[in-house]
């Protein structure tokens, strides 16, 4: 009698009502039907109504059911328990359709904002999609820019290994013959991340070109200047408009001598292993590229021995923390290289790679990563 009173009190509201003559044929129907609003007795044979309620939050639907409880009035305890079980909402026991109404109006503009929530949800999933599948596009563009390294260049052994943090990155490098005797090469880090690092980075990969790094470096007396390309660079891309900025490390290194003429532009020092196994910092940091439009940047030199290893990383290396917020540091970075001096010379920057994974337990770096290593291999 009272479940067909309601249901004809629902029929007059404009819903199409389904009975259920228990806990077990309703939780059926809740399944089998597109129903959003769920009323059901507190006590009922078979599946009471806590019951029943738990094993509908069990299911896994497409939709919300808004679950309606009636109670009596003073069941402060089994009300408790039913908000517990996952019930939204109570009506009294008795015939009251002002209540009902009320209680039936609240859910439908529940179940209305939930399904506007949803479509929402579903454009901007299409937008991520799309924007995702973009940024996948844009990563493989601009990973075909970077050089793959594994290779023997004017009797230099290069190899390199890199990480992005994200779908794209800020990192870029490349090392190239300028000549029969000459080594060129450069290493990038765009401050930030995301896209506006790679566009930045991107541009400068293609203003970076093997022509542009020999004529920008050559002075009038035909020596290597790289400062003068640095400080080009620098006029180029600063900007009052923007805070965007890049370290750079770049070099010429000399087939025949050994010399190793370059320029530090804020990037991480790189570490040279000699021959004999130790290890040496080289370079004392130098001002960012792009932060003020005065910045002057200096010409260093170093001899770069036969069977040595040069090593170059982005700050990623020494920046990244472990789970105790500790970094890796530069001290530890350089115990790494020694104690790894007797390895293959080109797989430095995988084993550079493994220990900043296990450093960080596994869990993705925060920064773009890129090693390059260049060996003078003994002739």
């Amino acid at each position: 009698m009272q479940r067909t009173l309601m249901c004809l009190l629902i029929g007059k509201l404009g819903y199409e009502a389904i009975p259920a003559e228990d806990g077990e044929q309703a939780l059926d129907l809740v399944q089998s039907t597109d129903a959003q609003i769920l009323i059901s007795d507190l006590h009922m044979p078979g599946l009471n109504g806590i019951e029943l309620t738990q094993e509908v939050r069990k299911l896994n639907l497409d939709h919300y059911i808004h679950i309606i409880m009636i109670t009596g009035r003073d069941d402060e305890e089994d009300r408790s328990k039913a908000l517990e079980a996952g019930v939204d909402d109570f009506m009294s026991k008795g015939h009251n359709p002002t209540m009902l109404t009320a209680r039936i109006r609240a859910a439908t503009r529940l179940i209305h904002h939930e399904m506007e929530l949803a479509d929402r949800n579903r454009i901007l999933k299409e937008a991520k999609d799309r924007i995702e599948d973009d940024l996948r596009a844009a990563a493989s563009a601009q990973r075909s820019l970077l050089p793959q390294l594994e290779d023997q260049i004017l009797g230099f052994r290069v190899s390199s290994a890199f990480v992005p943090s994200a779908i794209v990155s800020g990192d870029m490098f490349g090392c190239f013959a300028l000549s029969d005797e000459r080594l060129g090469f450069y290493a990038v880090d765009v401050s930030g991340h995301g896209v506006r690092a790679s566009l930045l980075s991107v541009a400068i990969g293609h203003l970076i070109t093997p022509d542009y790094f020999r004529n920008a470096i050559t002075s009038e007396d035909g020596g290597n200047d790289l400062a003068a390309m640095v400080s080009a660079l620098n006029k180029r891309f600063f900007s009052f408009e923007s805070d965007e900025y890049f370290t750079m490390f770049c070099g010429v290194i000399d087939k025949t001598t050994g010399k190793l003429d370059f320029c530090q532009a804020g990037h991480p020092s790189p570490l040279f292993l000699g021959p004999k196994g130790t290890v040496q910092v080289i370079g004392d940091g130098g001002f960012p590229v792009g932060i003020l439009n005065s910045a002057e940047f200096e010409n260093e030199s170093f001899q770069f021995d036969e069977g040595g290893l040069f090593i170059m990383c982005s700050d990623a290396a020494i920046e990244a923390t472990n789970e105790t917020e500790r970094p890796f540091g530069l001290r530890r970075l350089q115990e790494l290289v020694e104690s790894n001096a007797d390895s293959p010379a080109c797989s430095m920057p995988k084993t550079i790679v493994s220990a900043l994974t296990a450093w960080r337990g596994g869990v993705p770096l925060e920064d773009d990563l890129t090693v390059v290593s260049i060996e003078r291999t003994i002739e």
